[in-house]
């Protein structure tokens, strides 16, 4: 079947690329607001698109109604400053309270009762159960049709926690043991990052274009 994605309502849209680009990761993101309230919203339209220099890429949807930018967008664009904690298992439960519609003067931070630390070059705070969080400053913002704000942000210093770190000078990481989980399909699927396998890259082969050995 067939799906002609410019004719089709944006709900329908949303359920074809939310159930089908999976897993995605999840970026619990902590904004400060121009008032200084601290801002915590997990997304999943979500990740890394270059290293030079280092680029995270959001898809931030807008409200359903106003069409207006909600708080962790309109955070990024006034202040320009956001930090990226990706999401553990045990972590879970806070980061899902954290995806309720609270007014904008309501920390999500005091609501789901969340430890924060200190950043180093960023206004808003790391998240300090995450195994993993990147402070980043924005490079651009911009509006693609009605519903959606890309934001493209450039990590200035990633927070890495030590008990996940296994060979400091060739930049290892147990990767594995720091549970993860991102989103998959539907409303409210997470998928554990446990079940991997590895394969190796090949090197180019021109006899597979001969069908020989």
């Amino acid at each position: 079947m067939q799906f002609d994605m410019r004719s089709l309502p944006m709900a329908t849209r949303y359920k074809i690329v939310n159930s089908t680009i999976t897993p995605r990761p999840i970026a619990w993101i902590t904004t400060r607001s121009e008032a200084g309230v601290v801002n915590a919203a997990p997304y999943s339209f979500f990740n890394c698109v270059g290293t030079e220099p280092p680029l995270v890429a959001l898809g931030l949807l807008k409200e359903p109604v106003s069409r207006g930018l909600k708080n962790t967008a309109a955070n990024i664009i006034a202040t320009g400053e956001f930090v990226v904690n990706l999401v553990c298992e045990e972590d879970a439960e806070k980061m899902n309270h954290c995806s309720v519609d609270a007014p904008p003067d309501v920390s999500e931070i005091d609501y789901a009762g969340i430890e924060t630390a200190p950043s180093v070059l960023v206004a808003p705070p790391l998240i300090a159960s995450s195994p993993v969080s990147f402070e980043c400053r924005k490079v651009a913002a911009m509006d693609i049709g009605t519903m959606q704000t890309v934001i493209i942000g450039e990590i200035v210093m990633a927070h890495i926690r030590d008990e996940f770190i296994t060979d400091r000078e060739r930049v290892y990481f147990d990767t594995p043991a720091m549970k993860l989980i991102g989103r998959t399909h539907g409303s409210g699927w997470y998928v554990r990052n446990g079940d991997s396998f590895q394969m190796d890259r090949p090197g180019y082969d021109p006899a597979r274009l001969t069908g020989k050995e």
